[in-house]
């Protein structure tokens, strides 16, 4: 068995000892600035990287039942397990191919028993020879190894290598499906409870409405309010009542859309009760000016391992130009007794090996070598476009950033102040100061003012989950 050995490690020697005609991969320079935006809307930043993809997302999110969401959907989310079962798809694919640089070996066994019959007999038959009584018996065992291609001009190397990178990539994929699972689900619970905080408002302007509608029908009866009074207020108390009814379906989709990103029914304890002034995330992230950091995005290093694939192929193009050497092999034992059948006058081996070479193919081959620069000049692009992508992603969750307090302070203080009016204005009316279209114009403006500051704070909790997804955080628990 040593010369089974010797030639499988021969055939395995010459087919890793190829060279590689793929051209040197060089990472293409970032086109993009070093530095993250600063000044006018941005917020200052500190220098250096922020280093955000090591903020586990257990950390970033503050309330308990935003983070069991979490948990549950990236336990049971639908697309998630789609994209880490092709994960594993592309890496047993991998495995294929790698498998395809070594020799296949097969081993087979025989034996076989012939009885032949007295000379007697033979005669008797009418066969006219005479062939001697007893039985004869042959034994076999061989080894083999099938059609193997010499990797000499690495196309093999380089399929293997395209490979794995192929693998990368898609694994890279399925970190930015759950960075991005992460998001979605925190934005949809954000989203659930500020259309609940939404409904509330509604709901208590509908109260209020009514309320003022009442009193108008009384004013009327004593005489001293009018008809025009009365139909004003009974129309502010359909808004509201539609407005209510809207609320009521965005809550329920909402709900809804939250079932869907977590794989299953939500009860009722991992909802929002509100969203409050929006502290279910972190207030302040320690962003870096560094803009480097993009490079270490899931769906750049995707790009990239798909551009080093890309790479290789040109490799496998360029051997197609070469011969293909091939090598086959078959060693065994052939023995009349069973007993003798393993002894050293009975091994048997024989080699083979075969070439072949294309003379003209009408720029077959050339054809594929171009297609094969192309695709890589085509990954290069889009590389460089999830850079930018990445880049642009950023500053604008900075930009949102650098000025989201100032608006949610400006909305907070038009909420009070739109609310205060409206009192002053419903206690004038009361008083026989001013019209009805005072106070019905000043709870219209409280009235949107207060749904205005429910969705600045949204906005303000949503930015901080974009700027931590795109800065690449959400990946670790």
């Amino acid at each position: 068995m040593s010369a089974l050995r010797t030639l499988v490690a021969t055939a395995s020697a010459l087919a890793l000892a190829g060279c590689s005609l793929a051209p040197r991969y060089v990472q293409p320079a970032a086109p993009v600035p070093p530095a993250l935006p600063q000044g006018q809307a941005f917020p200052a930043l500190a220098p250096g990287d922020g280093a955000i993809d090591a903020m586990g997302w257990q950390s970033f999110f503050t309330d308990p039942r935003l983070k069991d969401t979490i948990a549950l959907a990236l336990a049971n989310n639908r697309d998630l397990r789609a994209t880490i079962a092709n994960v594993e798809r592309t890496r047993a694919l991998y495995r294929v191919q790698r498998a395809g640089q070594f020799p296949t070996i097969g081993a087979s066994a025989s034996a076989s028993v012939t009885h032949n019959a007295s000379s007697a007999a033979a005669a008797g038959s009418g066969t006219g020879a005479a062939f001697g009584a007893g039985t004869n018996e042959s034994y076999g065992a061989s080894a083999s190894i099938s059609s193997f291609e010499l990797d000499l001009f690495g196309r093999r190397q380089n399929l293997t290598r395209s490979a794995f990178e192929a693998y990368l990539a898609s694994d890279e994929g399925r970190k930015a499906a759950q960075i991005a699972l992460v998001a979605e689900v925190a934005n949809a619970w954000l989203t659930y409870a500020a259309t609940g905080d939404a409904l509330a408002v509604a709901r208590e302007t509908l109260a209020s409405q009514e309320q003022s509608l009442r009193v108008n029908q009384r004013r009327e009866g004593l005489g001293i309010g009018t008809g025009l009074d009365v139909a004003q207020a009974q129309t502010q108390v359909d808004t509201a009542r539609a407005a209510v009814a809207d609320y009521e379906t965005d809550l329920a989709q909402a709900k809804n859309a939250l079932d869907l990103l977590a794989g299953t029914t939500l009860g009722a304890e991992l909802l929002p009760a509100t969203l409050g002034a929006g502290d279910q995330v972190l207030a302040s992230l320690p962003v870096g000016l560094d803009s480097s950091v993009l490079l270490r995005r899931p769906d750049v290093l995707q790009a990239e391992h798909q551009l080093r694939a890309a790479n290789a192929d040109i490799g496998v193009a360029r051997a197609a130009f070469f011969p293909t050497i091939s090598l086959t092999g078959l060693l065994g034992f052939a023995s009349q007794s069973l007993s003798s059948l393993f002894s050293g006058d009975r091994f048997r081996w024989s080699a083979s090996g075969s070439a072949s070479q294309t003379l003209f193919d009408f720029g077959g081959n050339a054809a594929n070598l171009a297609a094969s620069k192309a695709a890589r000049d085509a990954a290069v692009a889009t590389y460089e476009g999830a850079i930018q992508t990445a880049f642009r992603e950023v500053a604008d969750a900075l930009a949102r950033r650098g000025t989201i307090d100032a608006k949610l302070a400006a909305q907070q203080s038009l909420a009070d102040n739109a609310t205060r009016a409206a009192r002053i204005s419903q206690s004038r009316f009361a008083n026989g100061i001013a019209s009805y279209l005072e106070p019905l114009d000043a709870q219209r403006t409280a009235y949107a003012a207060r749904q205005a500051l429910v969705s600045a704070r949204l906005a303000r909790a949503s930015n901080m989950v974009t700027l931590y997804r795109t800065l690449g955080g959400g990946l670790r628990p």
